[in-house]
């Protein structure tokens, strides 16, 4: 599917697109809030400052994609591949990351307040400087990410008084 279509399509109040082939696409500064892109193939895409809040990427590929500044308020993320992608300053207030795959991605100044982070994957990730407020965050295992100035529960940085929820079953360190 090219991206013209997937734009006309959406334009015309279609919001199903699920396994959609999306590789290398630039979608840059689209609003596509409400979409289902679940199982969808957006590796290598452009995606950076687009509104894809309350989306469904459910099972998405999204490898090396690129989502700087983009807002995925409120996205059902779950089991998506997000390997390398980029997130610097993503609005993910809310997003639900339940055994997301985010292995060195770039994360930093990202807002994950109220987000959902269980069982997430984030070897070699960087949350640098990240907002964590009210996160759910549950077997994931931040000692392995680059924590490093990162914003969790009673922090100046944290505007919500809302408290960070953290188990894990097997817990490593607070590292950074």
């Amino acid at each position: 599917m090219k991206e013209r279509q997937l734009f006309t399509n959406y334009l015309k109040n279609q919001r199903n697109f699920q396994g959609a082939s999306l590789h290398q696409a630039n979608l840059e500064g689209l609003n596509l809030q409400r979409i289902n892109l679940s199982r969808a193939d957006l590796s290598g895409a452009n995606l950076k400052e687009t509104d894809l809040s309350g989306a469904c990427l459910a099972q998405a590929n999204l490898t090396d994609v690129d989502l700087t500044k983009a807002h995925l308020v409120g996205a059902n993320l779950t089991e998506i591949n997000l390997i390398g992608a980029d997130l610097t300053g993503a609005d993910l207030t809310g997003a639900d990351l339940t055994k997301a795959d985010l292995r060195c991605a770039n994360l930093h100044n990202a807002n994950l307040n109220k987000a959902k982070l269980q069982e997430v994957n984030l070897d070699g990730a960087d949350l640098s400087g990240a907002k964590l407020c009210g996160a759910t965050i549950v077997n994931t295992d931040l000692g392995v990410a680059d924590t490093q100035e990162m914003s969790l529960d009673n922090t100046e940085q944290c505007e919500s008084k809302e408290s960070l929820s953290v188990t894990s079953a097997n817990w490593v360190s607070w590292a950074g």
